[in-house]
């Protein structure tokens, strides 16, 4: 499975945003990488820069790299609806993607690893494969087995549940699973991505 495996908060600050996760190292370096440090002088980027930037952020924050990014772009201009929109609904649906949304993972690696190790079931087989979409009436459920691994049952049972804040997903703590209702509106996702400069990049 191919994934990107380098530095995760060189990348976060790039952006300026935890888009891993709560990262000390942007709490203290809250500027963009690079040899010349915060004094450097920024210079004016051109539109491709900007939409290259936005498609990367997006990339990165899902977990994709680029063969697998293009891939869900081109699927979701071949669906009905507003392109951008449609793309992140795809992104969103992605069985790791969920996995992380229902609490069941501290962050998006590690539901990816959770489903690439076989501990999550989807509709009662189980599913090892990250990028699988769901559909909406799809149950996500953790394996029975794996419901007592320690670090799979504290997380679950954690008090903090903001992450837990996702609309379109049903969560149920006594059987421990969740249930993809339905696709999630624009205004339901909280990542905070430029859609709209992915699908001009990818238009020209």
């Amino acid at each position: 499975m191919a994934r990107y495996t380098g530095p995760v908060s060189k990348i976060a600050r790039t952006f300026g945003e935890p888009i891993f996760g709560p990262d000390k190292v942007l709490d203290k370096k809250k500027y963009p990488p690079g040899q010349h440090g915060p004094g450097r002088r920024k210079k004016q980027k051109s539109d491709y820069a900007v939409q290259l930037k936005e498609k990367q952020k997006a990339k990165h924050t899902y977990g994709l790299l680029e063969r697998q990014f293009r891939k869900t772009f081109e699927l979701a201009t071949r669906k009905h609806g507003v392109t951008g929109t449609v793309l992140l609904q795809l992104l969103e649906s992605r069985l790791d993607n969920s996995v992380y949304r229902l609490g069941i993972a501290p962050t998006r690696r590690a539901a990816r690893q959770l489903v690439s190790h076989k501990h999550i079931a989807v509709n009662g087989k189980i599913v090892n494969i990250p990028s699988a979409l769901l559909r909406p009436g799809d149950v996500v459920a953790v394996r029975g087995k794996s419901a007592n691994l320690e670090h799979i049952h504290s997380q679950v049972h954690a008090k903090n549940t903001d992450i837990r804040k996702s609309p379109w997903l049903e969560w149920n703590p006594d059987r421990m699973e969740g249930k993809f209702m339905v696709y999630p509106e624009r205004d339901m996702i909280p990542e905070r991505i430029n859609e709209q400069l992915i699908v001009e990049l990818y238009s020209k």
